[in-house]
């Protein structure tokens, strides 16, 4: 259960002001259909995540122990100083055409695609890594992304205005440290 609560509690707040509920809120403007969007946001990061998170299960049975926890250690804590820069939406990020496969095709698309590579896809890397738990840090992380991006599907622009976004990238920052340097001090 740690394993879900950790995950679920670190990615809602790394999320927050990320570039995927940044295109959250620029897929709710332009579609204004927040069904078939929340859905294509849930199906991008359980597939986005489920391959994360088994990246992160097998690094577990390349590594010994001592490697594993120097790497997942330093991890965190570049985690914790790359929460504190803020993202910003890329114009292809924005490219969202429905035409050709509705608002939850190309919402899943489009959020799959802006996930890779992004924060909370590496620590989930990271956090399969550390608890070897793949389907409870995946639902975990999942759990997390639903509950930064829904409220800025349904509410928009105008909860976007009102996160103190600092305050919310220190609390995670903290948290993050707080994980690599508990993993180090376990060497």
């Amino acid at each position: 259960m740690e394993a879900f609560l950790v995950s679920t509690g670190i990615v809602a707040l790394a999320e927050i002001g990320d570039k995927t509920q940044l295109l959250s809120l620029v897929l709710a403007a332009k579609f204004r259909r927040p069904i078939p969007i929340i859905l294509g946001i849930l199906v991008a990061t359980l597939l986005n995540h489920a391959g994360a998170g088994a990246i992160g299960a097998w690094v577990i049975t390349l590594l010994g122990e001592n490697a594993l926890r120097w790497i997942l250690g330093l991890s965190f804590l570049a985690m914790a100083v790359w929460i504190m820069i803020p993202d910003k939406l890329d114009d292809d990020d924005v490219k969202v055409d429905a035409t050709h496969y509705g608002i939850f095709g190309a919402t899943l698309v489009a959020f799959f695609l802006a996930e890779m590579g992004d924060k909370t896809q590496i620590a989930t890397v990271a956090l399969a890594a550390q608890y070897a738990s793949l389907f409870w840090v995946v639902a975990g992380t999942t759990l997390g992304m639903m509950i930064a991006n829904v409220p800025a599907v349904l509410l928009g622009d105008k909860m976007a205005g009102n996160l103190p976004l600092k305050l919310v990238h220190g609390i995670a920052a903290a948290i993050f440290a707080t994980l690599g340097v508990a993993t180090l001090l376990a060497l």
